[in-house]
This record gives C-alpha cells, structure tokens and sequence, in this order.
C-alpha cells in the first residue's frame, strides 16, 4: 500500500498548484463545484495522508454517483487491489489498455489542476469587455486547462457561474484546415442548436455549432467547418482532455446545464489557449478606453470629415471588393451630399481575441440617419492593433 501511496502521490503532488492565479491571488473560500472534482479531490487528498477507508469510501461515493466515469472505477480498483499486493504504478487495479490509462491519468491530473487553481473571485477574464445587454450569458474555454467556464451578464458585468471540464482536439488547439484534429482560438457565437433526434448517439444529448471560421479567420486562411459544443456517448461520461476531432466536448449532465444558458446568435464563445485574468479595475480601464474609442469613430463620422473618419481604418481594409483608397473615395462622393449625419451606436458588446493575434470583435445597433437617408443595422467590426493604435480592419452586418 505504501508504495501504492507514492505512486498517486506523484500525479497529485506534481499539479502545478498555483500556475494560473494572479500575483498574490489566494483561492476563494466558497467556489460553485460542477461535475465529480470536489469527491475526486477527497481521494487523493485522503491517499496523500495515508487514510485509505476513507479514499475508498469516496471512491465508492463517485462511482455510485457517476456510474460511467472511468477514471472513477479505475482509482477504485487500484484502491481494491492495493488491499491484496503491492502495486508499482497507476491504473494497475484497471482492465483497460496502457494507452487508456494514460488518457485517464491525465484527465485525472487536468481535472484536479483546474480544481485546485481556480481564478480569484474579483478576477474576470480580460475577453469579456463588453457584452450586449440581451446578452445573458458568456464561455470561455481555456484549452491548455481542459475548461470551460461560465459568466452571467450582472448589469454589463461578468460574474462567474460555474466551469465545467471539457475535451479539445487530439492534437490541441490553434486550428488552421480542415481535419488538422485541433480546436480552434478565438471569439465566437453559437449559431444553431441541434436536437437529439438529428444527431447520433456519439454525440450525447445535443450540439451546438458555432461560428468557425469566422470572418478574421478566413483572412487568415484558416478552413473547416463543424466545430460544435457536443456531448459524450451514453456509456461514457467523459473523454480524455485529447480526443475530439476539434469540437468542445462535455459530458451531458455538464451540457445540459450549460445548454439551458445558451442563446442562438448571441452567446459568445471564446476559445484560449490560456485565459488572461484581469482584475476589475484593470478590465474597467480596458473597457472604457475601447468604448471611448468606438465613440470617437462614430463622431468622426457624424463630422463629415473623412480624412478624421478614416484615421480609424486599418491600411488592409476593404469592403464590397474595394481596399481602403477606393472606398474613401467613395465615401467622399456621398459626404457631399450630406448636410448633418447622426449615428447612435447601442447595445455595444466587445470581445478581445484570446490568441497571439491583437484584434476585439465589436457588435451593435446602428442608427444612421441624415438629411437624406435614414438605416438601422446590426453591425459588427474586427478592431486591429496596427502601429501601437486599434484600427478597423473589417466592418459589416452582424
């Protein structure tokens, strides 16, 4: 038993404990617990100290829980089989492959991580700058995490709500053509849910498509298509943190939870290799400095001076199959005959891009009116960092 003890101990021991906090951040007393980490935590926090009834007894506790959790049944045979012989490494009480039982060791390390360094409560993702006000809830995934957290809208607000473990593609994340097994980076919105009786049993009680590739990544040349929030088969719980084709994959009770906040063409979905935690007074600064700088686009507009209005595109700009010079020479012939423009920009939602790239994805109501036409539109604009200043790189109809 005892060497049994120090084989376990490594996987918990091992965790990089406090990798993800702020500087100085200390672990909230109270934290919401979704899915089988607080029991799972319990057995090997009573393996650590040697107490191996009461590791046994939550093992017990877990698999009666969660009957089709495999890690769950894996550490309780080891548990049982330790009580006859010695053991010499993880996964020997289980029947499965070698190859399985690593995927279930590393659930088990990726699982306890993010248990055990979970973000602070005054702590908010620095993605989520702005969202909508019909905007109720937002995900964010972070990959390297195997976790999907998510925030409800309190008056403009992230607040946390719950995470969830989850698996990516096979070979990770950074998706870039179609059928390269990784999951993509990025901002995001679930555009359709679809039922059960459209999908197979593979993938569990629902899916939820987003909007992969979206328009920055096919400036960028990435392809494929298909990337969902899905759940697992109805014998399995859960899949290793590595086993999707590239889809965010939950297991159903996890799935169900978060199907019930889930809103079509609303709920945003960003995906990071690794999430960039700000605190409230450093997100609030951020915010207001990006909506300072959306308000100074749009009264550079209702100026009718476009040499100022163009000051906000990017040199790569184009829209309807014009780059950035013909298409302010176009603005310059309808300015003309313009004698007052007014824009009203509401309902702003803003989304800063999790990866290596520096571009926020910015959504609103638009009221356009003039002394010759009148238009209102949903409109959506991809904000760039180019020369150390945001500027617009695309801008259309959301």
């Amino acid at each position: 038993m005892t060497r049994f003890c120090k084989t376990l101990r490594r996987i918990f021991v091992a965790l990089p404990l406090a990798a993800s906090l702020p500087a100085g951040a200390a672990v909230p007393a109270r934290y919401t617990d979704s899915g089988p980490e607080p029991l799972l935590a319990r057995v090997f926090e009573s393996i650590e100290q040697g107490n191996f009834e009461h590791a046994s007894q939550d093992a017990d506790s877990l698999t009666k829980a969660y009957p089709n959790f495999r890690l769950a049944h894996l550490i309780k045979g080891d548990l049982l089989l330790a009580r006859t012989r010695t053991l010499t490494r993880f996964g020997e009480g289980g029947r499965s492959a070698q190859d399985k039982v690593e995927d279930l060791r590393e659930e088990a390390i990726v699982r306890l991580k993010a248990y055990k360094t979970r973000p602070q409560a005054n702590y908010v993702p620095r993605y989520l700058l702005q969202m909508q006000a019909d905007q109720k809830y937002a995900v964010v995934v972070d990959t390297q995490k195997s976790r999907l957290y998510l925030y409800q809208n309190e008056n403009g607000t992230p607040r946390f709500v719950a995470d969830y473990y989850v698996t990516q593609g096979k070979l990770g994340a950074d998706k870039l053509k179609e059928g390269d097994k990784r999951t993509p980076i990025g901002v995001y919105h679930v555009t359709s849910s679809l039922p059960t009786a459209r999908l197979g049993d593979f993938y569990g009680t629902g899916a939820y498509p987003i909007n992969y590739p979206n328009e920055w990544d096919r400036r960028m040349g990435r392809k494929g298509h298909g990337i969902w929030l899905h759940g697992t088969p109805s014998n399995t719980f859960s899949r290793p943190p590595k086993a999707s084709d590239g889809c965010v994959v939950l297991a159903n009770q996890d799935l169900d939870a978060l199907a019930r906040t889930l809103q079509v063409g609303l709920t945003p979905v960003i995906i990071s290799n690794s999430i960039e935690w700000l605190s409230m007074d450093d997100w609030q600064a951020e915010r207001q400095s990006l909506l300072s700088m959306i308000d100074a686009w749009r009264q550079d507009w209702e100026s009718r001076n476009v040499d100022r209005y163009a000051s906000h595109y990017s040199k790569r700009f184009a829209a309807d199959d014009q780059g950035l010079p013909q298409w302010l020479a176009q603005k310059r012939k309808v300015n003309a005959g313009k004698e007052w423009i007014k824009v009203a920009t509401d309902n702003i939602s803003m989304f800063r891009n999790p990866g290596k790239e520096e571009y926020v994805v910015v959504t609103f109501d638009q009221d356009y009116r003039s002394n010759n036409l009148s238009n209102q539109m949903k409109k959506r604009q991809y904000w760039i960092k180019e020369d150390g200043t945001w500027k617009i790189l695309y801008e259309g109809a959301a």
